[in-house]
């Protein structure tokens, strides 16, 4: 299946019905008076956040979506069909936006929430409503209301509890294939993975989901390389796990490289809590290894990890230290939902 993140959809809510003007006709009923029943209403336009998905590709083929629009209203006072929704199905995670890319309308974060769109119109009302003791006879109907018509950009950002981050070759795709079932694709060369992979990883028994996104180079911001289109993905994340290649021959550079580039793109990435990894650790010896930590925690300004995606050594400790950023995430998450839930119960309650 083909990942797509991106993509811009078409949508218009259904009109609504005319009303009818009408008048009772019957035998030996000589003033039957108006009968016209209103028009139905236009089905809307939702968005849904449903399970099962992950790529916005089906939005890839089909771009425009039209809601039903209502039926007229008849005689004998009978009311029009109203017409039938239509359902936009994306994966959790996706944020709708208006047609300038910028506007956030909804961000469906949650399964199973729901937003509408585009609100279909009211049917009209029929000539019923119109009689008076002045005016017994009115032949007067109104028209529905037209549909909204809109163009939105749909964008996915996957729901992962830990971002890797790192240059090209940095070891990412690695680490996601030794510390899970997922298999990216990895071979020798920059820029091997260029779309983001998603695997489940556990430690403790405890399991959480890891993101890896394309590798950054110096300037991605401004559209070098990939860009910096996939750091979307990892604006969700609870912590931040960048990869430093220590084969490189350039490792504060690269350090800063990666560091520039988050706080160029903004969006709170730079504030994340962050786990810094000296990777590939076994291409060194013991002498060298502890060498570059020590450079790197001097500009990091923070404890460095030392691991191998290859042989393994040093992967357990940084899950663990992963583990503990995401447990800690989710436990003020479930703070914050218990004291919405008190809030809306109307305060706390034994």
């Amino acid at each position: 299946m083909k990942f797509l993140d991106l993509c811009k959809v078409y949508i218009r809510s259904g009109s609504g019905g005319a009303g009818a003007a009408s008048f009772r006709r019957e035998k030996y009923i000589e003033y039957g008076g108006p009968d016209g029943g209103d028009g139905g209403s236009g089905g809307s336009v939702w968005a849904e956040a449903v399970d099962g998905l992950n790529t916005l590709i089906d939005f890839r083929y089909q771009q425009h979506y039209f809601a039903e629009n209502g039926k007229q209203g008849m005689g004998r006072q009978r009311t029009g069909r109203d017409g039938g929704d239509i359902v936009l199905r994306v994966p959790v995670g996706t944020e709708i936006l208006d047609e300038d890319q910028e506007t956030v309308i909804a961000d469906l974060a949650e399964l199973g929430q729901r937003v509408q769109l585009a609100r279909g119109g009211n049917g009209g009302w029929g000539n019923i409503h119109f009689k008076s003791a002045t005016n017994q006879a009115p032949r007067r109907a109104n028209p529905g209301q037209a549909g909204v018509e809109r163009t939105l950009w749909l964008r996915l950002k996957l729901i992962a509890d830990v971002g890797l981050l790192g240059l090209p070759n940095a070891g990412k795709s690695t680490f996601l294939a030794a510390t899970s079932n997922a298999r990216p694709k990895i071979a020798d060369y920059p820029f091997t993975t260029l779309h983001p992979n998603l695997g489940v990883v556990g430690v403790d028994n405890v399991e959480f989901v890891v993101a890896d996104i394309p590798g950054l180079i110096e300037g991605a911001h401004e559209g070098r390389g990939l860009g910096d289109l996939f750091l979307g993905h990892v604006e969700r994340c609870a912590a931040l796990l960048h990869l430093v290649d220590g084969t490189s021959g350039s490792l504060l550079e690269d350090y800063r490289t990666i560091i520039n580039e988050i706080e160029e793109y903004g969006a709170g990435l730079a504030d994340k809590p962050r786990i810094t990894v000296l990777n590939k650790v076994d291409a060194m010896d013991d002498e060298e290894r502890a060498f570059l930590r020590e450079e790197l925690e001097e500009v990091a300004q923070c404890r460095v990890f030392t691991m191998s995606g290859i042989s393994g050594d040093g992967v357990t400790g940084v899950l663990r230290a992963l583990k503990a950023e995401v447990e800690e995430t989710r436990a003020l998450r479930r703070r914050e939902d218990r004291e919405d839930e008190e809030q809306e119960r109307g305060g706390w309650q034994p």
